[in-house]
């Protein structure tokens, strides 16, 4: 397979066996190993930042997590619940007090005031006190209803008209938010390097020198343009931060739009979350937010997880007695509806989001990793920078520096002290611009880059990333635990299929081949089991059916049968419902028919169901014995499920009314019945594969990721997806190994589990907790997991895996706040773009590593070496500032943002222990410094006759000679940088055209350095060159393209250096605990 020919892949990385890597590669003793920032303590963050060497700590940590505002914002949101705790507390005596005049009577409502005949305040009070004696007051929820001009079932009109009317009286569903930081910020941040302020103080000490000794005119130059330098260098950097602040605005602020499904009008729509009204009336069901504060209209067996607003982990259950919720609360079990009364600032919730800080900012492995690499070259730097400083100190105060004319520059008891401060400024300036070039203070910053860039350009391919992280994760996956429905298939489903008795349909929606005490029982079953609505326009226009894609198939398949949905609901009451539910994969309704009947409809799974029916009704409405029949109802099953059908079955039961429980608390707590019943039709739903997840599981597969099918249908529907999909490539592949039920898996040891987890590769008929099971034993052998999910019992499992996907219309609020990811199409093909921009971001961070690297060492060993032997360094300043713009911020833009290409899935995952600098990379890096630094320390020692300068002036020659030596280094950086986007790749102009920043930014750096050389001699200490001395730079840069070829023609090692290197440490310690 590709991938495995290309086992030292530098953008992959060479793959090592998951336990010698993780044994040889783990080291406690350093704190930048941290492989998994997910779930991170918060003394694992602290360790790697005390750790680093930093040069500007405002700038460097600026999108990581502020440990500090994150423990403060943890300590207010405890103050701000425990005040509310408090609050409640002191108000149940006095609300027991008040109970006592209330007396159950209805209290005249307030006088109408505006457009309503309630008043924000009153509102506000009763919300925050979760006052029922007011509500009591208003006339319950119908009478509140009534004053807020809503009607309880259908909701408010939702015109423009009412909505500007209800948001001018009652507020508008958003909180006051901290401004995004300014351009002049990002500008003050910028300055905060040590360094740079450093160069400043020198600046300003030469520019006051200068002046002094050669006046204004002359004098200014030498500090004036080592200031100008540095401000630029400033100027571009707060530019490239404020650009990358914004894409992370944008990010957060559509992270936040959540969309909710509101009634208005009769009609189920979707509106944001800032669009919510006082009024309006939104269902609830398991995994919802509350969008705003209300009170509960109707529900049944409404639980709500109030821990985000108590502290209290404990689930509250709601019903007339306890009507009141909370914004911001998760639904966390049963269904409901409720009426909005608060929103916005004039909601706890709000108050609390508007009085804390939201820190965004949060850490990367990647990040983490680089910070380790930056602070170890920084040391090394910082070294070499001491050592420079020691040597020209040295021989500066012996004499030996001496000028273009061969003096001394400085003479015991003769050199002047300002002449003195003058020699001594400009060495300890080059000292520090060497930091300056040597700590690589960008890049760790270059994964900012690259990410914020990545995350922008996958909102376009429909992912939205809510954790950095995952990102980069995703690049190491080795495993994509998938859904099925909606996301390998379109989730646009019809009924195809239907059998009533033993009689198959033809078509399956002619109602006149039912039974009309069969067909009444089916459209009764339907209209009340569902959670899903019919809205029929009154101008006579299509019918629109809404609710889960199973829901809406049945539903629309009733309307076809002649269903009535409001009139059928409107002949009986609603006792008691049991949600969906999908670890019994069915859900049922008790109902209160006119004639005090009551009837208990139920509709799942179909085997599930069918195991629980004794009856059928025949075609002609009689009731039959299912014993008999049984066999061929399951074969009317799996032969639809082995056509990929989900196959759905619908019963019901008559019950004794006086059996139901005679208050509420009993029927909250009723158990529905769900033995003993009367099967009414199995029916068969069509949901076709998505177009191209065939094509997006190979190319998964051929990448080394193995995609598996996690899904709650029946074995056989799941096993002919998967085959349709590409999944499982033939029958012969669906072994009992591969293909397999939840429960039997649920069923194993936790041993057994691990070694049965990485031969499965569909799972059938499972649950939630299934799922996590698979999770867990795929991550203990060493596997990097995927999963998607879109349930509220799927949080854990979402939680738990490297990278959890949200899917983005079917998923719940609670499984996107605990994804990593959310798809925002539900489809898989987008899962497979997150893994290519995943391995992107990775190789793109190594190709900046490559190119930096390259310039650090060839300038720091050409400094070094000239500083020692001669005393001078043959880049000065400024020079080297504008080498450090070129290699930092430019080099970043343009190879942090190489977008992704199709050679990235055609090798296996990148390891996530692997190391960052890849035996290809040191090849690279080495024959381009090597080359660098060869020709021109020639330049420099032997640059005035090689140049044919002997005849020139000294001073002038070495002049033209300084500034060769400039220009050919900053054009073989050029050149160089084209050899840095394909490290491991012959051509390295492939797809270059498309990358227009890239090409951008060579145009910009070679113009800038063409004004520098030719225009701005003075101020960076250069001169003009002849057009062959610039062909001569070309023609030095030039060769560094073949010599790129040949250099990836030299084999490397598969096991890593620093592997290689660390092995006689690691064997001397084992040798060591030995004995």
């Amino acid at each position: 397979m590709l991938g495995r020919e290309n086992d030292n892949d530098v953008e992959a990385g060479p793959r090592l066996p998951r336990e010698e890597e993780e044994e040889d590669n783990v080291d406690p003793s350093d704190p930048f190993d941290v492989a998994d920032t997910k779930n991170a303590s918060l003394e694992t963050l602290r360790r790697w930042r005390q750790a680093a060497l930093v040069l500007n700590a405002t700038r460097r940590f600026r999108y990581t997590l502020n440990l500090k505002k994150h423990e403060a914002k943890i300590q207010r949101l405890r103050m701000i619940r425990a005040h509310a705790q408090v609050i409640r507390a002191a108000l149940l005596f006095r609300l027991a007090g008040d109970r006592q005049f209330v007396s159950g009577k209805r209290v005249a409502p307030p006088s109408l005031t505006g457009d309503y005949a309630v008043d924000l305040e009153q509102l506000s009070s009763m919300n925050r006190d979760h006052d029922t004696t007011s509500l009591q007051q208003f006339g319950g929820v119908k009478g509140l209803s009534d004053l807020l001009k809503t009607n309880s079932e259908k909701g408010i009109a939702g015109d423009d008209a009412d909505l500007s009317k209800r948001k001018n009286a009652f507020g508008s569903n958003t909180y006051p938010r901290k401004k995004g930081r300014t351009f002049w910020t990002f500008l003050w941040e910028a300055w905060q390097d040590l360094t740079l302020i450093i160069l400043i103080i020198a600046a300003a000490v030469s520019l006051g020198l200068g002046i002094k000794t050669e006046g204004f005119e002359e004098g200014w130059y030498d500090g004036g343009s080592i200031a100008l330098a540095v401000l630029l260098v400033i100027m571009v950097t707060a530019v490239s931060d404020y650009r990358q602040s914004l894409q992370f605005q944008n990010l957060n602020e559509e992270k936040q739009n959540i969309q909710i499904g509101v009634m208005r009008d009769g009609r189920i729509v979707k509106v944001s979350i800032f669009d919510i009204v006082v009024g309006d009336v939104i269902p609830l069901r398991i995994g919802d937010q509350v969008p705003a504060d209300g009170v509960l209209i109707s529900g049944h067996s409404l639980a709500i997880d109030e821990s985000s607003m108590t502290g209290e982990s404990k689930i509250v259950h709601k019903d007339q007695k306890s009507p009141f919720l909370m914004s911001g609360c998760k639904v966390a079990d049963g269904v409901g509806s409720m009426l909005v009364t608060g929103v916005g600032i004039n909601t706890e919730w709000g108050l609390l989001m508007a009085s804390i800080v939201d820190d965004t900012g949060e850490e990367t492995p990647l990040q983490v990793r680089l910070n380790g690499l930056a602070t170890f070259i920084g040391i090394v730097g910082l070294a070499v920078a001491a050592a420079v400083l020691t040597v020209l100190l040295a021989r500066y105060f012996t004499g030996y520096t001496r000028n273009h004319d061969g003096t001394a520059q400085f003479v015991k008891g003769k050199t002047k002290v300002d002449d003195i401060l003058d020699g001594v400024v400009k060495i300890v300036t080059v000292a520090v611009t060497i930091v300056v070039v040597a700590v690589p203070e960008g890049l760790p910053l270059a994964v900012t880059l690259t990410l914020a860039y990545s995350m922008r350009k996958m909102m376009a391919d429909k992912a939205l990333v809510r954790r950095l992280s995952a990102c980069e994760t995703m690049g190491s996956a080795t495993t994509i635990c998938s859904d099925k429905t909606g996301t390998l298939t379109l989730n646009q489903m019809t009924v195809v299929e239907a059998y009533v008795g033993r009689k198959k349909m033809d078509p399956p929606d002619d109602a006149s081949q039912l039974h009309h005490l069969i067909s009444s029982l089916l459209i009764e079953g339907i209209a009340h089991n569902t959670q899903g609505n019919v809205y029929v326009p009154k101008d006579g226009g299509d019918t629109e059916v809404t609710g889960s894609p199973t829901e809406k198939a049945i539903l629309s398949w009733a309307v076809k049968l002649g269903m009535k949905f409001d009139a059928v609901r409107a002949e009986s009451t609603e006792l008691h419902v049991f949600p969906f539910n999908s670890e019994k994969k069915r859900g049922g309704v008790a109902l209160q028919m006119t004639s005090s009947d009551v009837h208990i409809h139920w509709k799942g799974a179909a085997e599930i169901v069918l195991a629980s029916c004794t009856k059928f009704f025949d075609s002609d409405g009689h009731l039959q014995s299912i014993d008999e029949e049984k066999d061929f109802f399951k074969r009317a099953i799996d032969d639809m499920a082995a056509r990929s059908l989900r196959c759905v079955a619908i019963a019901y039961r008559p019950f004794d009314s006086d059996k139901v429980p005679g208050d509420d608390a009993g029927l909250d707590n009723w158990v529905l019945p769900d033995e003993d019943l009367v099967l009414l039709a199995v029916v068969g739903i069509k949901d076709p594969c998505r177009p191209g997840v065939k094509d997006a599981v190979r190319i998964c597969t051929a990448a080394g990721v193995k995609v598996r099918m996690v899904t709650g249908d029946n074995i056989q529907t799941a096993k002919a997806i998967a085959l349709e999909c590409g999944i499982l490539s033939s029958n012969e592949d669906a072994t009992e190994a591969t293909v397999i039920e939840g429960r039997v898996f649920r069923a194993y040891s936790d041993k057994e589990r691990e070694q049965m987890a990485k031969r499965i590769t569909v799972m059938g008929r499972s649950s939630p907790s299934d799922k996590l099971l698979l999770v867990q034993a795929l991550r203990k052998c060493g596997e990097v997991v995927a999963v998607t999910g879109d349930g509220t019992n799927d949080a854990p499992a979402l939680h738990e895996a490297d990278i959890g996907l949200a899917m983005g219309i079917q998923g719940t609020e609670v499984a996107k706040e605990s994804s990593d990811i959310i798809i925002l199409d539900d489809n898989f093909a987008s899962v497979v773009k997150v893994v290519r921009w995943g391995r992107s971001v990775y190789a793109n961070i190594q190709k900046f590593i490559q190119f930096q690297l390259t310039v650090n060492v060839a300038a720091l060993v050409i400094n070094v070496l000239a500083a020692i032997t001669s005393g001078e360094v043959p880049l000065n300043a400024v020079q080297l500032l504008w080498v450090n713009l070129i290699m930092d911020t430019l080099g970043a833009l343009a190879l942090a943002t190489e977008p992704p290409t199709e050679h990235l899935m055609a090798r296996t995952p990148v390891g996530r222990r692997e190391p960052l600098i890849t035996n290809v990379m040191w090849r690279n890096l080495l024959v381009q410094a090597v080359y660098q630094i060869c020709v021109l320390l020639v330049l420099n020692y032997r640059g005035v006759s090689i140049l044919q300068l002997s005849n020139e002036p000294r001073e002038h020659a070495v002049n033209i000679k300084n500034t060769m030596v400039f220009n050919a280094f900053v054009v073989c950086q050029i050149f160089n940088e084209f050899n840095a986007r394909k490290p491991d790749e012959l051509n390295v102009f492939s797809g270059v055209t498309r990358n227009y920043l890239f090409i951008a930014i060579i145009a910009i750096t070679i113009v800038l350095q063409i004004i520098i050389v030719e225009f701005l001699g003075k101020f960076a200490k250069t001169v003009k060159i002849s057009w062959s001395l610039w062909l001569a730079s070309v023609g030095i840069g030039i060769v560094s393209w073949p010599l790129a070829v040949l250099g990836k023609l030299i084999p490397v090692p598969k096991t890593p250096l620093s592997k290689l290197l660390r092995k006689p440490i690691t064997r001397r310690r084992r040798n060591a605990s030995d004995e």
